[in-house]
């Protein structure tokens, strides 16, 4: 590259952080050391992190560092190849067995993370000439994949069943195939999908729907199930990957089909043992994995919030200067809570985003909800 085509890159991104900063709206990365019992380092202050996804603790059980030690010992650090040439090592064919017998389906097929999972998935299943109908506040990665297609995406109101089934009933004629993407919990709101109305919705329509289950996989998730079950390794079993739970025939088209599959490299199989052996942790102990929802609840019992639906809280502050500030504020008392700002969530709607984990104990939830109230005022924070 040319000093002045350098030059004229380097102007483009110093004007476009100076918008960012004036907007309170730039993102920086802060080194962070996550220890167990929900303990962070950052800066050499030691914090109680509420931002954490690894809602049971997992990530530093004992049981599940000892699976990925004894796997890391004996197939190495990486994969070394995609899953189709020589990266699909033993543990990924024990993981998948094990998340489909979880899922109650034929099979399962695992992700280099759910992202990677959700670019996948649409652009295998439809196409130009078909129809995917995506809830509004989905994932970034469900938008991704649902235009990676070529499908004609339509947009619903959050949650609204009415706003489907008129979508449905406007375009699913002209269609060949439809796709219904949504989420079991959603990530910034911590509120649950309709599943059994969007399920009905979906026989009576004749559309597939996808299940985007990240934040709910062992906390919230008991209920119906969606043809297409897909979700990730890194919150609740503590590890890192994502995977889609499926029919035999789904899963083997996938396999052939799936671009963000067949083209990088599997995931290492540490990573796969360790999500095995929380997987096994889940189904054994549910008591543990009951107490996230409960600490939620006495959250917003103690705060006067709807009652959490999840183990997610959002504390809703407004503009993205205010939450940073109410997280700066919370981070001097010893709680790291960090600030969501747009685009994750819609303008005047920045929030702290707060997720609870099975190794929170009471007295923690307890100061966080008094911080928080003497913070951030009644009307704001109810939304």
């Amino acid at each position: 590259m040319s000093p002045n085509h350098s030059h004229s890159l380097d102007a483009f991104a110093a004007e476009k952080l100076a918008g960012l900063e004036a907007a309170a709206l730039r993102r920086r990365l802060v080194v962070t050391a996550r220890g167990p019992g929900a303990a962070a380092e950052r800066e050499g202050r030691g914090l109680v992190s509420f931002s954490c996804n690894d809602y049971l603790g997992l990530a530093h059980d004992p049981r599940v560092i000892a699976a990925a030690s004894e796997a890391l010992a004996r197939y190495g650090a990486g994969a070394g190849a995609s899953r189709l040439v020589t990266g699909n090592a033993p543990p990924l064919a024990a993981l998948e067995a094990r998340l489909a017998r979880h899922k109650g389906k034929q099979a399962a097929l695992v992700f280099g993370s759910g992202y990677l999972a959700n670019l996948g998935i649409a652009p295998a299943l439809v196409g130009p000439g078909d129809l995917i109908l995506i809830d509004e506040l989905g994932h970034s990665c469900l938008f991704a994949g649902a235009k990676m297609s070529g499908a004609q995406v339509v947009r619903f109101a959050h949650n609204d069943v009415g706003q489907l089934r008129a979508a449905l009933a406007a375009h699913r004629g002209a269609a060949r195939r439809a796709l219904i993407l949504t989420e079991r919990v959603f990530s910034m709101d911590g509120d649950r999908a309709p599943l059994p109305e969007i399920l009905s919705l979906a026989e009576d329509y004749d559309a597939w729907t996808l299940v985007d289950d990240a934040h709910g996989l062992g906390v919230v998730e008991p209920g119906l199930r969606a043809p297409l079950e897909m979700g990730t390794l890194s919150k609740t079993l503590g590890s890192y990957g994502g995977y889609l739970c499926a029919s035999r025939p789904v899963i083997d088209l996938l396999t052939s089909r799936a671009r963000s599959l067949v083209y990088t490299t599997g995931l290492p199989p540490a990573s796969a043992a360790a999500a095995l052996r929380a997987l096994e942790i889940v189904e054994a102990e549910l008591e543990r994995a009951a107490r996230p929802l409960a600490l939620a609840r006495r959250f917003t019992a103690r705060l006067g919030l709807p009652e959490a639906e999840s183990p997610i809280v959002p504390v809703l502050v407004g503009e993205a200067e205010a939450a940073l500030a109410v997280s700066a504020a919370l981070e001097t008392r010893g709680f790291l809570v960090v600030a969501i700002r747009p685009p994750t969530v819609a303008p005047g709607t920045a929030r702290l985003r707060v997720a609870f984990s099975a190794v929170h104990d009471e007295g923690q939830v307890d100061a966080l909800a008094e911080a928080v109230a003497s913070l951030v005022p009644d009307r704001a924070r109810a939304g």
